[in-house]
């Protein structure tokens, strides 16, 4: 789904972007179109801890998150028009890349597969910057970006506090420190219409009924170490399918 050049420009002032990512953002952050019938419900009982819904649901949202938003930062490298914006975008990379690669290392670990492409949300998001060119970039990507952001941070503590695996909890740890990182960093930009990034969250997202958890490996099966060798780490992601 794509913005709108009004909803997209001089409306950000208005409310009228506001209104669109309440009803899309966190939803098209996590790129999910249903929710888990359970969060807390066991779904796998692995070497690292016990896997919830919600512990398979969270390693999604986080590698689903990079597949728009790695794109959106380097979009900011050769888009954006101010130091600060250049600055948001080389941590948007960063961050992203390595969440990417963590989800990457301990999806197999945990039996999770990992989605491949944005939603058509996400898509629509990149599809807006992509058009956008000088201080309306700028405006649209702090804005679009701190309210994502903000958005998920909730779901990043929630799973912190509550997850009995090891590598989710790894996982909610980098998360946390990267997405506050990016918060600030926008916030920098000196562009965030906060009167717009305060609103409660909209019904939460599911996984769709094809990205199931695969049954979890059977005793016996070598599990591979967490940190992959620095010549195996997958690369980091972007708006073209790749392999999960």
């Amino acid at each position: 789904m794509r913005m709108s050049r009004n909803m997209a420009g001089p409306v950000l002032v208005g409310g009228g972007l506001v209104v669109t990512l309440a009803a899309l953002a966190y939803p098209a952050v996590l790129g999910l179109q249903t929710t888990s019938s359970s969060p807390s419900r066991v779904i796998a009982n692995t070497r690292y801890g016990p896997l919830t819904e919600g512990d398979r649901d969270f390693v999604v949202k986080v590698r689903a998150a990079g597949l728009w938003e790695f794109p959106a930062g380097e979009m900011a490298l050769t888009k954006g028009t101010t130091k600060a914006v250049h600055t948001a975008g080389e941590h948007l990379v960063t961050g992203h890349a390595g969440l990417d690669a963590t989800c990457r290392a301990i999806a197999p670990q945990l039996g999770i597969t990992l989605p491949n492409q944005a939603s058509p949300q996400q898509q629509g998001f990149v599809a807006t910057l992509s058009s956008d060119n000088g201080k309306q970039f700028d405006t649209d990507l702090s804005n679009i970006l701190r309210v994502t952001h903000g958005q998920i941070f909730p779901a990043i503590a929630k799973i912190r506090v509550t997850t009995r695996n090891a590598l989710v909890r790894q996982l909610a740890n980098q998360a946390n420190d990267t997405v506050l990182d990016h918060i600030n960093v926008l916030e920098k930009t000196g562009l965030v219409n906060y009167d717009q990034v305060n609103f409660q969250e909209t019904t939460p997202p599911k996984l769709p009924a094809n990205q199931i958890t695969p049954p979890p490996p059977q005793p016996g099966v070598p599990v591979v170490a967490l940190t992959p060798p620095a010549d195996t780490i997958t690369p980091a992601p972007s708006p073209s399918p790749t392999t999960g």
